[in-house]
């Protein structure tokens, strides 16, 4: 059974830090490509950022391009999300995803439960 689980997320002052991390099992973390999306309330899911499965390359949504990062350790089945200079905007549920490196949701395959991040002004 293929599962996501995504931990990390919580409260945090805008200007703030966080970092998301996201286990994957039941699954070889090594040959998937994994993305991070997000949902606000009252949005449609969005594209965050994906990675490779060798980590040659990374894509970005333009809004979080030079405050997030993302990025992998296949040791440890793990996927991360480095999330600096938060805004209010950023407020969301983060899920992970795993299988696309696309901007697409449905490209991806598995999707984690997701986890809350607000960042207050």
């Amino acid at each position: 059974q293929v599962q996501l689980q995504e931990s990390g997320g919580g409260w945090v002052q805008a200007g703030g830090s966080l970092r998301l991390s996201c286990t994957v099992s039941g699954r070889t973390f090594s040959r998937d490509d994994m993305g991070w999306f997000r949902q606000a309330p009252g949005k449609e899911r969005e594209f965050v950022a994906a990675i490779l499965r060798n980590s040659f390359h990374s894509i970005y949504q333009e809004s979080v391009k030079g405050r997030f990062t993302i990025s992998r350790d296949n040791a440890k089945n793990t996927l991360y999300l480095d999330m600096n200079s938060l805004k209010p905007d950023d407020t969301a549920v983060y899920y992970c995803a795993a299988g696309g490196f696309s901007q697409a949701a449905a490209s991806y395959d598995y999707w984690g439960q997701g986890t809350q991040v607000t960042v207050s002004s």
